[in-house]
């Protein structure tokens, strides 16, 4: 042992004490001694030092050892006590042992190499005991503030919980203000647009050619917004969930063919052709006609708006079994990368600023992935800038009812 040891040796026999000194300088353990002689004088210096180990007599004059170990260990004192003894009783030992002495060792048995044994047991559980008490009063404040962790951890997801309560009326009340103010607006704007349309008409009397054009203007605008508050409309139902579908038999070919035809003077304007490509067999789906032409009409004047030359189509195939694919095709501007991650979000437009070169209220595709969505589909979009853009839409053949599948018709077999 290379480090100084302090001992305290708590003997009345000045014999004993000189005994265990010898036994340990000739067992060569580097020490350093403090005596005394009774118990008071023991609990006088404990006060004033400390020290690495305690050989302690059980039979002192004041008092016995067992008293002053129970005293010793309520002063909060935890070094080794090892208690030295002129007899071998063994229920002595017991009750010392309970009462905090780390040993007993008969003084007949005091020799160099078992006192140097006892002191190193004594020193490696007192050491072991000490790391622990440490691990232990570590882990207790680990616990402590895991505790205090979670508790703020609670708190934060109660308020969590609170904001998103918040949250959920906010954007349930602002569906429902959207949803109204289109609804109301819509009266007067449908007021507008029939009286501009029946003043352009030539019965109503002739109009100047300034008259003509303004009244077109208006008509023209009108029917704008209105495009815009239906959108708004039922971009506003679709957040309520308060859209249903309805569910019917019909030719898909249809009602794509017709949906470009409608569209078609917007492509004349721009001088651009626009055609379908249609192979499925046999025709018939079951799905819902007016959200399937909404979504159509979406696409395809999104297409036509935003390429200048060239052609927009739409290309229908049956890439799986019981699964339908619409694929609106165009030769325009195209979608920059970093834009594709956000095009379906709502009221978000590529241009987003105030001379913006499109219009529109940056729901369409919002409004068109949120149809699809409800229609067990999925959306999807390449596109490359400069050379155009594919929005490809694959739909089930006919769509799972809540309370059991619909099935084809016989005319659709």
């Amino acid at each position: 042992m290379d480090k100084a040891f302090t001992i305290l040796i708590v003997d009345d026999d000045e014999l004993d004490r000189m005994a265990v000194r010898r036994a340990l300088t000739k067992a060569k353990v580097n020490a350093i001694f403090t005596e005394v002689d009774n118990c008071a004088r023991a609990i006088a210096t404990l006060q004033t030092q400390t020290f690495d180990c305690i050989f302690l007599d059980y039979r002192l004059p004041d008092r016995n050892g067992l008293s002053l170990i129970q005293e010793v260990r309520e002063t909060g004192t935890k070094v080794p006590l090892i208690v030295l003894t002129g007899q071998g009783d063994e229920q002595t030992a017991v009750e010392l042992m309970k009462a905090g002495a780390s040993d007993y060792l008969s003084k007949a048995r005091i020799s160099p190499d078992v006192l140097e044994r006892v002191l190193r047991n004594a020193l490696r559980i007192y050491e072991a005991e000490q790391k622990a008490a440490i691990a232990n009063q570590r882990l207790q404040e680990s616990y402590e503030q895991l505790i205090l962790k979670n508790q703020e951890l609670e708190q934060q997801r109660l308020q969590i919980q609170r904001q998103n309560l918040q949250l959920i009326e906010v954007a349930k009340l602002k569906s429902e203000f959207l949803a109204t103010m289109s609804h109301e607006l819509r009266t007067p704007l449908n007021a507008i647009i029939g009286f501009s349309q029946m003043l352009l008409r030539p019965q109503t009397g002739a109009l100047s050619p300034k008259q003509y054009q303004m009244t077109q203007h208006i008509f023209n605008n009108g029917k704008h917004l209105l495009e815009m508050l239906n959108e708004i409309l039922d971009f506003s139902r679709l957040e309520a969930g308060r859209l249903d579908l309805r569910l019917e038999t019909f030719e898909l070919p249809r009602v794509i063919n017709s949906t470009i035809e409608e569209l078609r003077s917007l492509a004349e304007q721009k001088q651009l052709e626009l055609y379908a490509q249609i192979d499925l067999t046999p025709p018939e789906v079951v799905n819902d006609p007016a959200n399937v032409r909404r979504i159509l009409t979406n696409l395809i004047s999104n297409a036509i708006k935003f390429t200048e030359t060239g052609r927009v189509w739409v290309e229908v195939t049956e890439p799986f079994p019981n699964r339908v694919a619409i694929a609106v095709h165009d030769t325009g501007i195209g979608i920059a990368a970093k834009d594709l991650p956000h095009i379906f979000e709502a009221f978000r437009q590529a241009d987003q600023g105030s001379n913006r070169r499109f219009s529109g209220t940056g729901l369409g595709l919002a409004i068109t992935e949120s149809l699809v969505l409800k229609m067990a589909g999925s959306i999807t979009v390449e596109s490359q800038v400069g050379q155009g853009s594919v929005f490809r839409v694959e739909l089930p053949r006919y769509i799972q009812r809540a309370d059991k599948p619909t099935q084809l018709s016989d005319s659709a077999s």
